[in-house]
């Protein structure tokens, strides 16, 4: 009988992943965030020459050229995370922004709305990419109150996308047409690829990745959807998202039709965006004395009955003629302050206790959350009827199915 003694030898400590500047990161994820925005903001000033163009006899119709993208970024959302598990986060943010980019030229050579709004969800799909593979490298390299201190300040940075976007949507408009918007969005898509290429390194290991069956994938997608805290974050998410896409929608016709202010729209835009900004630094700042639990509930209980209030008003007829406007600009700046107050929280609590996962998870919360709030939101926005009633009216039942939501969100934690 031998005497020699078998041992198993641990496995070799995994090498860190260098991490860049926090300031330099926290830039270069704000910019592939931001492809959402630009790809959305962008596209508001042009939506009555497009209704005017392809669909004159339902102007209301030029609003899914909108949620058309943000759905198809919604059904992406699915599959780019477990390609991310598999192949690496680079290498699909680079594979889905070639699709954004194809798509986008597409859009600029397509001859009706039906095949514009088949080109801008293509292009949503591409865009998916970024937007839930930049989340999962947030995840792989940071986690808790960290990681939603660095997704605040992302989202800090990237809310001031909607700021410039809609301008320069005007200013391409003013000196081209609406359809070289789409080419705006290739020189983007490209910039940001340039920069992730160059100078972040790839944060999942190799032993790391998952293999792409479709039976793992379900087992993972269950295990997702069986934390109770996943499960009502991402519905809360879903219907924070549906009043800000609705609002999104409806904006620009409210300030066009309603209040006769469409020339000066991209400034009013600029300031709601600028505020909603301000929101995800006071996050940033506070969240980790209150916990992420707290910004959330105290967010949602102010907002609820804020937006209660004004839904009131304006039923009512309490404004006078001077005054509709601002209470109006204001109530819509609220809708963009406490969503920027809030998703950072949101997503931060859903991927915590899955982050063995974390592209499976940034995949399903981002699928499910944003495909379920484009159908929530597209009815919204199309019953607007020359009064912001009906998109005040749906943000407020929004807002109250939260509230019931966030009795359910467990306690205990962060």
């Amino acid at each position: 009988m031998s005497d020699t003694i078998h041992t198993t030898r641990p496995a070799p400590a995994r090498p860190p992943v260098a991490r860049l500047g926090q300031t330099e990161f926290i830039a270069m994820i704000a910019m592939l965030f931001a492809t959402i925005a630009f790809s959305i903001d962008a596209m508001l000033p042009a939506l009555p020459q497009i209704a005017a163009e392809l669909t004159p006899d339902a102007p209301n119709a030029a609003q899914l050229i909108l949620t058309s993208f943000v759905f198809g970024m919604g059904i992406g959302t699915l599959f780019a995370g477990p390609l991310s598990d598999t192949f690496g986060r680079k290498p699909v943010i680079m594979a889905g922004a070639v699709l954004y980019c194809v798509a986008a030229v597409a859009a600029y050579f397509a001859p009706t709305l039906e095949t514009v709004l088949l080109a801008r969800l293509v292009q949503g799909l591409g865009a998916a990419g970024p937007r839930v593979v930049s989340m999962a490298l947030v995840r792989d390299l940071f986690k808790g109150r960290e990681m939603a201190r660095i997704m605040s300040f992302t989202m800090m940075v990237f809310m001031l996308v909607p700021a410039i976007a809609p301008f320069m949507g005007a200013g391409i408009i003013a000196v081209a047409d609406w359809r070289t918007i789409f080419l705006a969005f290739l020189v983007f898509s490209l910039v940001s690829c340039l920069w992730i290429g160059l100078r972040q390194a790839e944060t999942i290991h190799p032993e790391d990745r998952h293999p792409l069956k479709a039976a793992a994938l379900w087992e993972a997608f269950k295990i997702v959807l069986s934390h109770r805290v996943v499960v009502i974050s991402t519905a809360m998410q879903t219907l924070f998202l549906a009043g800000l896409f609705a609002t999104l929608s409806a904006t620009q016709p409210i300030f066009d039709v309603t209040f006769g202010r469409a020339d000066e729209f991209p400034v009013w835009f600029a300031l709601i965006a600028l505020c909603s900004a301000t929101a995800a630094f006071i996050n940033a700042r506070l969240v980790m004395r209150v916990g992420m639990r707290g910004m959330i509930s105290r967010s949602l209980v102010a907002h609820a009955g804020f937006t209660a209030v004004m839904t009131a008003a304006w039923a009512f007829g309490v404004w006078p003629a001077g005054a509709a406007f601002w209470a109006h600009l204001l109530w819509s700046a609220s809708v963009f302050f406490v969503t920027s107050l809030t998703m950072g929280n949101l997503n931060a609590m859903a991927m915590e206790p899955v982050g063995h996962q974390a592209g499976m998870a940034s995949s399903v919360i981002g699928a499910v959350s944003t495909v379920l709030s484009v159908v929530l939101a597209v009815p919204v926005g199309l019953a607007f009827d020359g009064s912001p009633l009906p998109l005040m009216l749906g943000v407020l039942a929004f807002s109250v199915v939260n509230l019931a939501l966030m009795r359910w969100l467990p306690k205990a934690g962060r």
